[in-house]
């Protein structure tokens, strides 16, 4: 018989040999393409039934092969595409039109633990031998699902931090408008507060200088008529009422002062003037406000005597440094006062032989309403150096001091020629 098989094989011709045998490389060729696919692949028959089915989709369902070959392909189909499947496919047997075959959808599969996972399906329609099969191409979407269910886990995240924030926003953006708001009307009181004090400090200003003007036009009248009599009593309390009547004008016109600049209705007007001439005339002036025999010593340094600034302001800020060195240093005593003009600066210095300044007030000497601890019952507002600081710096000078309480304080006010 082997014979009989050899001899009928030397009688084939060589080329039906030869098809033959690249038809088995290409069947074995396609068989090891569907075997080591990545997606899955299954045949069924015209009746539903697993006839073929690769390791991939095995893997995916969690079959053996010979738990699903002849068996119907809905046991891989959870309900209700379990039911429907029969009917599906004789439906498309009958009327040719496809649901499925030749176009695809995703599905549910169901794996042999009764999981459930999403998988791309594509099913084509084959003749082969006479009779009709169905192949099915399975593309798992585990992995696309959960990256797409994270991505919208993470938009539906951010969308609430999106809101939590615009909320957040909102509320901020109110509560501006709030404060802005009550803001505005706490500026219009304090302009209209503002405006009141401005009237007030104005009024009273002119209401109390026409009294005070009077009483010490009675008290030097007084001064005069009592001469005959030669009583010291009398001279003694007249002196009193013109001291008293000069601190009062004195704290009127720091606080007219003070209201100005906080107005800002205080601009320097420069001037070519002689600094000789008006320290002499402040210092005239000023003896007469000293105490019984302080004397105030006046000396100029500097071939020119001009300089460009304002004469009212620098008025002003003399006057209050002159007169701190009255009140501040006792009898008998002498006060410095000096001016220098060089090729770069004027420099006007003020030295009194008083009380001093303390070392942890110096800090806070030119705010406002500040006054040492020493001063004891000394009168004053707190205003005067604040007032001569704004007052150097409108005219762009500067201030500064030193103190001690042995040596008593220098104040030195400078401002550049140029």
């Amino acid at each position: 018989m082997h014979l009989l098989s050899v001899d009928r094989l030397i009688n084939v011709p060589l080329w039906i040999i030869f098809i033959s045998l690249r038809n088995m490389e290409s069947t074995a060729l396609l068989k090891s393409i569907i075997e080591n696919a990545i997606d899955g692949i299954l045949t069924i028959d015209e009746h539903g039934k697993i006839e073929s089915i690769n390791p991939a989709a095995c893997t995916l369902f969690d079959y053996l092969p010979g738990e699903v070959i002849g068996n119907n392909v809905s046991m891989l189909m959870p309900p209700p595409d379990r039911d429907q499947h029969d009917e599906y496919l004789h439906r498309y047997q009958r009327t040719g039109n496809p649901h499925i075959i030749g176009i695809g959808r995703e599905v549910i599969g169901l794996r042999k633990d009764g999981s459930l996972f999403p998988f791309r399906l594509g099913v084509s329609d084959v003749e082969f031998s006479g009779r009709r099969i169905y192949a099915g191409f399975i593309h798992d979407l585990s992995r696309q699902k959960e990256a797409e269910a994270k991505l919208k886990e993470h938009a539906a995240h951010l969308e609430e931090q999106v809101e939590e924030r615009t909320q957040s926003l909102k509320k901020t953006v109110q509560a501006l408008q709030r404060a802005k708001e009550e803001v505005s009307f706490s500026l219009e009181k304090e302009k209209e507060l503002g405006h009141l004090k401005s009237s007030f400090v104005s009024l009273a200003s002119h209401e109390f200088r026409t009294p005070l003007s009077a009483v010490l036009l009675s008290a030097s009248l007084i001064e005069k008529y009592a001469e005959p009599f030669d009583s010291p009593n009398i001279s003694k309390h007249v002196g009193k009422i013109k001291n008293a009547v000069g601190n009062l004008t004195t704290i009127l016109n720091d606080f007219l002062s003070l209201e100005k600049l906080e107005a800002g209705k205080i601009e320097p007007s420069f001037t070519s003037f002689d600094l000789v001439k008006l320290a002499e005339e402040i210092t005239e002036e000023m003896q007469i406000m000293a105490k019984q025999n302080q004397n105030i010593i006046y000396q100029h340094t500097g071939t020119s005597s001009v300089v460009n600034l304002d004469p009212n302001l620098l008025r002003n800020c003399i006057f209050n440094l002159v007169t701190n060195a009255i009140k501040y240093s006792g009898e008998n005593t002498f006060i410095d006062f000096n001016t220098e003009i060089n090729e770069q600066n004027c420099i006007i210095t003020v030295r009194d032989n008083g009380i001093g300044i303390p070392e942890a007030a110096q800090k806070h000497l030119f705010e406002a309403f500040f006054r040492a601890n020493n001063t004891g019952s000394i009168p004053g507002t707190g205003l005067g150096l604040n007032i001569v600081a704004r007052y150097t710096s409108l005219m762009n000078g500067n201030i500064d001091f030193k103190s001690s309480d042995k040596q008593g304080t220098l104040f030195t006010i400078s401002f550049p020629l140029s």
